[in-house]
């Protein structure tokens, strides 16, 4: 039995790696997919073409979440598509962008940061919280990076993360009233291109060594926990901050 069918989320940052595992997950599970996308224009339409080839429904929607007008042009394509009510809304949209020390740090720079990590998390849920009902559920990713610092010239993107969790608490008890829960996912060293991009070879063999799973998490894995908790079987979680990371560091 599909547990979101005739639902609707939206998820930023959609098109690919754990943002299209949690846009194809969803869907598979019912519910109608607001696939946010920013550069990865190809990426967006692949994965709502991979999410019609088992029937689901879903769009994919371009727009900058740092930027105010962008959002309201985001929240203007799903009322449009699904109407005045959403069910899911998953703040994925996010990235390290460089990795840099304090002394190489710019004001362009922290502000990019800052504003793609918290920023459009924060302005996202401002704009999509009067569409949820009773019932509604945000998952906000944050990061492992969030608890330890995160590793060398990624103080910054840890900083906005660790924002991120700080905000899913508050958020959980002025939403909570609502029926609105508010939960974060704090995922570890998990396979994408984010890690492709910024992280050495050899720091990942070191990183999965010292894991007690010996291993790398996969997307999907994300993905997984992310349904559970949009679902009804979590319903009496909010304020959460789920860590998934393999035991490398836990609360």
């Amino acid at each position: 039995m599909s547990t979101l069918k005739g639902k609707v989320a939206v998820v930023t940052g959609g098109a690919r790696d754990i943002g299209r595992s949690i846009s194809v997950a969803l869907a598979k599970e019912g519910a109608k997919v607001v696939v946010n996308y920013y550069n990865s224009e190809s990426a967006a339409n692949e994965t709502v073409d991979q999410i019609k080839s088992f029937s689901g429904e879903a769009i994919a929607v371009k727009a900058d979440v740092s930027n105010l007008d962008d959002i309201k042009e985001l929240k203007a394509k799903t009322v449009e598509a699904y109407g005045e009510k959403i069910d899911i809304l998953v703040n994925n949209a996010g990235g390290l962008f460089a990795r840099k020390t304090l002394q190489e740090f710019d004001e362009p720079f922290y502000n990019l940061v800052m504003d793609v990590n918290f920023k459009g998390t924060v302005f996202v849920m401002q704009a999509f919280e009067p569409l949820m009902g009773s019932g509604g559920s945000i998952i906000n990713l944050s990061s492992q990076a969030a608890r330890d610092g995160g590793g060398g010239g990624s103080s910054l993107y840890a900083s906005s993360k660790g924002a991120v969790t700080t905000f899913s608490r508050s958020m959980s008890k002025e939403l909570g009233p609502k029926g609105i829960r508010v939960n974060a996912v704090c995922p570890g060293l998990i396979g994408t291109k984010f890690h492709d991009d910024f992280t050495k070879d050899e720091v990942r063999e070191m990183v999965a060594g010292k894991t007690p799973l010996r291993r790398e998490g996969q997307a999907d894995e994300v993905a997984d926990l992310v349904v559970y908790l949009a679902s009804d079987k979590s319903s009496f979680i909010t304020g959460a901050n789920y860590d998934i990371n393999g035991g490398l560091a836990f609360s």
